[in-house]
């Protein structure tokens, strides 16, 4: 039997592991922390949301970044200090804009077929992840987003996804705790919510019961070809290797150089807050539908029948994951004003850094040597395509695995 690693603990890198042990191949997943799913799939906004497909790379994106770079509080946050890995990114950003739509449409596309993976995944394992089919509500608070978002329904249409305008009356009936004035919405009751944490350590529970060996607390220090393999090099001891597929997040660009390879991953901060329901009125006056308001660039789910979650914004300043006040403090703002009835006595700020590739589109398969493999660069949207894209890179390792072996 072929030997691969799989670099990464986080969802890519559990759902690769899964994905390739379901087909019999003999994996080793290596990841850095105590734990699965420890950072930027810890704690985030909780959609699986292909209603979220559209990519960035737009001029209102450029707009927004320069309108709001003088804001400590901004939505999109951008540190002007220059720097080699920053402007590279940037401008291979702005070289995709032509690719806009195009991206757009096959992301869309990418995320829908993850759902029948995923749903499968939990139903088998029988993983437990506060999972709600209860639909994503799209919040508008200007016409001029409104008709915006309307040219976006017509590129997730050609995606193959439906989502449908609502008036603030009808937003009001698919979530009657929503306050604020609002011009008009777009639901897709065909999107869900979960816990990505639950689920991400669920599924690594799974990969045990299926043989995978499981090195946590285990850091990659050095990757090489060698005489035909892949040498990884972890800690104190190396071991080589059939194939490797690199899960590693924001840490893909360096061990990337190391296989000769350039993924241009730049981490992306966003930053989350779980607000804790432990009353009755609270529990009432929060939503049960998941959110995302355009406005602020902020996402809210429903974990269970006790937990509110909100996250969002952007935040372009390098490998720092320090938790700010002054960027958590508009997401509490936010759930204030838009439901007043809840409790924010009890809240959990955190940050995590999403590994962002220039065209919002994830490197997903070979690299430059044979054995080596990529499926990382999900940006915001890990948790949404995680499950298509670790289906893809299995699907290749084993071809090739098999191919080798005779």
């Amino acid at each position: 039997m072929k030997r691969v690693a799989v670099i990464g603990g986080g969802i890519t890198g559990v759902t690769t592991a899964y994905a390739l042990a379901k087909r019999g191949v003999d994996v080793t997943l290596i990841e850095r922390h105590r734990y699965p799913a420890m950072e930027t799939s810890y704690a985030n906004g909780g959609q699986l949301s292909a209603s979220h497909a559209e990519v960035w790379n737009h001029k209102a994106t450029i707009w927004n970044a320069l309108k709001w770079m003088t804001r400590r509080d901004a939505p999109l946050l951008l540190n002007p200090t220059p720097g080699w890995h920053k402007l590279s990114w940037f401008a291979q950003f702005l070289a995709a804009m032509p690719d806009y739509e195009r991206n757009t449409i096959a992301t869309a596309r990418m995320a829908i077929a993850a759902r029948a993976h995923l749903f499968a995944w939990a139903q088998e394992e029988n993983i437990a992840f506060d999972h709600r089919r209860a639909g994503i509500l799209h919040v508008y608070r200007d016409r001029r987003g409104f008709e915006r978002a309307a040219g976006v329904s017509r590129l997730l249409a050609q995606g193959g996804l439906q989502r449908r305008a609502v008036t603030p009356q009808e937003m009001r009936a698919i979530e009657p705790t929503l306050h604020g004035d609002f011009y008009g919405g777009y639901y897709t009751d065909s999107d869900s919510t979960g816990d990505i944490h639950k689920f991400t350590s669920g599924l690594a529970d799974a990969c045990v019961r299926l043989g995978v060996a499981c090195r946590y607390g285990t850091q990659v220090t050095a990757l090489a070809r060698k005489h035909g393999k892949v040498r990884v090099s972890m800690d104190e001891d190396s071991t080589l290797f059939d194939a490797v597929v690199v899960c590693a997040g924001t840490a893909s660009r360096a061990m990337a150089a190391m296989l000769g390879d350039h993924v241009n991953v730049y981490p992306v901060k966003g930053y989350s807050i779980t607000v804790q329901l432990d009353d009755a009125a609270s529990r009432m006056a929060a939503p049960t539908v998941s959110l995302l308001d355009d406005a602020t660039k902020l996402v809210c789910s429903r974990l269970g029948e006790d937990r509110l979650r909100v996250a969002g914004t952007a935040e372009f300043n390098g490998y720092n994951d320090d938790i700010r006040a002054d960027r958590i403090r508009p997401l509490l703002r936010w759930v204030e004003q838009c439901f007043p009835g809840v409790n924010t006595r009890k809240v959990i700020p955190w940050a995590g850094l999403r590994p962002m590739l220039p065209a919002m589109l994830p490197k997903v398969g070979p690299g430059k040597a044979p054995g080596v493999y990529y499926n990382t660069g999900h940006g915001h949207l890990g948790w949404t395509l995680a499950a298509a894209t670790a289906e893809m890179v299995a699907t290749m390792v084993d071809k090739a695995v098999d191919k080798a072996g005779g």
